[in-house]
């Protein structure tokens, strides 16, 4: 058995970090954590060592958005090779242009079917 796949999923909101969740954990492969800001995702990849295969993050959120999130984490010599995938609502061809030209893997649309998330999930690791 292969190891499981870790997933970092950033969201402000707890309902749907609890939706993602379970969504994902639909797949037995798949490892998920969850943090509720930047920072908090931070405080996770800096602290403990845990390295995600891919993180998939918030791209409107307080604080912090997904977008500087992402920028901090490129400049980070430890977290920089992660794939980093953007959840949002905000996803006009111009707004995925923007996300992909800065480093994004990748984008899913929200709303997301629950059922469909960890094969589209699965789907992107592929690629």
């Amino acid at each position: 058995m292969s190891d499981p796949t870790r997933i970092l999923y950033v969201d402000d909101e707890s309902d749907i970090r609890l939706i993602v969740q379970m969504a994902l954990k639909l797949d037995p492969n798949f490892d998920v954590r969850t943090a509720e800001s930047g920072d908090a995702a931070l405080n996770l990849l800096t602290t403990d060592g845990w390295r995600p295969d891919l993180a998939m993050i918030d791209v409107m959120m307080p604080g912090m958005s997904g977008p500087e999130l992402l920028g901090i984490l490129r400049a980070d010599a430890r977290t920089a090779s992660i794939p980093v995938v953007f959840v949002t609502a905000r996803a006009r061809p111009e707004d995925v242009d923007e996300y992909l030209a800065a480093g994004a893997f990748g984008v899913i649309t929200k709303p997301f079917d629950p059922l469909q998330l960890a094969p589209q999930v699965r789907d992107i690791l592929s690629d």
